[in-house]
This record gives C-alpha cells, structure tokens and sequence, in this order.
C-alpha cells in the first residue's frame, strides 16, 4: 500500500468510530516553547488520552472495522508498549482474544498495563523488531489477524484523528511537529493535511538512537539501524518501505535528538508545563527547545504524543535538572 493510497476522507469515519471512546486531547498553548520558538506554539496533549498515548485510536478504529468473524478468533499485534495498550484497550471493549508481543526491555508500566487490561503478553524476544517477527509469524500459525502498529489503513486513519483535532482548533496551523518511529502518526496526521491543509509544514522528530526514518531518508533506501538502548523506547525498531514511502511524501523536515536532550524535554516538561512524558512524547517538544528546527512557522502544535513512563526513571530524570 502506498502512501497515495491513504484518504483523508477515512479519518473522518475514523473519528466518527472513536466518538465517545477516546478522549479529545487538549491543545495548550505553551508559553515557555513559544518564547523559545518567536511564535505561539501549542502542545497536542495525547499523553493525557485513556491509555496514555495516541495508539488507542488506530488500534480502536482497525478493531471497530474488523468483520465478527475475524474478531471471534481474535487478534496479535507487535508494540513497543503504546500500541499493545491501545490494542488491549480495544480488544477488552468488544470482547476479543488479543496477544500483544513486546520487548522484555519494555517499560514496566506498559507490560503490566497491558495485562491488566486483558491481553496476553508475550516479552520472550530482546527487542522490537524481532517482537514483530514473532508476533507475524505467530498470528499465520495461529489465522488471527495481525494489526500492524504502523501501517494498515485503519490504524492510520485512527491515528490521523490527531492532526482534524488540531486543524479543528487551530485553523490557521502553520507547522506540525511530530514524534516518528515507523510512521503510523505521520502518516495519519500527513493523509489529512497533504491534500487539505498543503501549506502546512510537516516537522518529524527521533532520537539519535532510533533514527530508522532520518537516515533512511537521507539515504534514499531503507536504513536498518541496530537496537541500542534509548529512552524513546516507543520510536525504537526498523522501518520497511511503506514507512519509508510515508516519510518521503509527508516530512518537510526530520531531526534527530542525543539521549540527554530527551532527558532534558522530559524534566522541562515536568517542570514548565506540569506535564509527565515519556521519551517518544518528548522528541517533538525536545526539537523546539533544543531549536533543532532551522526556521519553524507559527502557530505551531507540537504533539506530545505518550506518557507511560517508569515513575522511577521519571523521578530519576525530573529530580537530575
């Protein structure tokens, strides 16, 4: 599936199937990021939806479309730990058997969120990418449905919903900011504004350490890059080419942040807009604080786009500023 294969007019069914189950975010005015950046610029605040992040709405919106037949044998998804939580979510809500496989270095909070919501997981693989293989494999063995954390049309069009929210309450949006890891948001957010807001500019951010999609961009091709430790764990893990199709049509521009800015986006957050952020919901903050973009229009919405962080490495971070 292309990235021309994705419509705009999906993200508005989607956000028809998630009226009433996921939470409306609020988009701040940041005071402190606008100082830095010479503009207003707003926070999309999706660290405060049900389950903590963004991926409840592609994963609500695939589970919403799925056949009764196909739910009945239930369903397997790969996560990082945002995404497991979304599936878990929606799975629990329309009574499907679903089994999230993901890192054994997962966040703590994100494994045991998961299975109190109902899922099983599976943590027997040492990271994310070969999660996913095992996840993929085990859902041919088993004829269930796979649900792809970063592709498949529904999953997109859910995740999309949070750029009409943003365009809905800013209409003279400028630039976007947006966390990547395999390109599910921006790629959902990007099958929105390209054909209806052009004028937008599309600003990915990553860290250093899980910068599949910078690289691979610049290169041309798929860059496989190494698992290393990082704290946006929920950015980690490689692409392949349709993410890589998404990045080409839908970035302006990509940054890259080193692990102790990240750190530093987390506390300041912490401490200046009285908000707690994982690692991957800082990028986009972090890439305005650390003027990591060259020229960044306003008004501009920066989308915090998680917040499943261990308390302990949270305490541990927000108590080193």
């Amino acid at each position: 599936m292309p990235f021309s294969a994705l419509r705009a007019v999906d993200v508005f069914a989607a956000r028809r199937r998630l009226d009433g189950v996921v939470r409306r975010t609020p988009l701040r005015h940041s005071a402190a990021l606008s100082a830095v950046a010479g503009g207003d610029v707003y926070l999309k605040c999706e660290h405060e939806q049900t389950t903590g992040s963004f991926k409840l709405r592609g994963a609500f919106n695939a589970l919403a479309s799925l056949p009764d037949e196909a739910r009945a044998v239930g369903v397997v998804a790969s996560s990082a730990g945002n995404h497991g939580l979304g599936v878990a979510y929606a799975a629990g809500h329309f009574g499907v058997p679903a089994t999230i496989f993901v890192p054994r270095t997962a966040p703590l909070v994100k494994k045991e969120g998961i299975a109190a919501l109902g899922a099983t997981v599976d943590e027997s693989q040492p990271d994310y990418d070969a999660a996913m293989a095992r996840a993929t494999a085990f859902a041919a063995e088993q004829g269930r449905l796979f649900i792809n954390p970063c592709s498949g049309e529904q999953v997109l069009a859910g995740q999309g919903t949070v750029g009409l929210e943003i365009v809905e309450e800013l209409p003279q949006l400028a630039a976007l900011v947006v966390p990547v890891g395999g390109g599910g948001l921006l790629g959902g957010i990007a099958s929105l504004l390209r054909p209806l807001a052009p004028h937008v500019r599309i600003v990915g951010a990553q860290s250093v350490n899980t910068a599949a999609m910078a690289r691979s961009v610049d290169a041309g091709h798929v860059v496989d890059i190494p698992s290393v430790p990082t704290l946006a764990d929920g950015l980690a893990g490689g692409i392949d080419e349709f993410a890589l199709d998404v990045g080409r049509h839908a970035l302006d521009e990509i940054v890259t942040l080193a692990e102790e800015e990240i750190a530093a986006t987390i506390a300041w957050l912490a401490h200046h807009e009285g908000a707690k952020v994982e690692g991957s919901g800082a990028v986009a903050a972090g890439a305005v604080l650390h003027r990591r973009i060259a020229a960044l229009p306003t008004p501009a919405a920066v989308i915090l786009s998680g917040g499943n962080i261990d308390h302990r490495r949270f305490q541990e971070i927000i108590g080193g500023e």
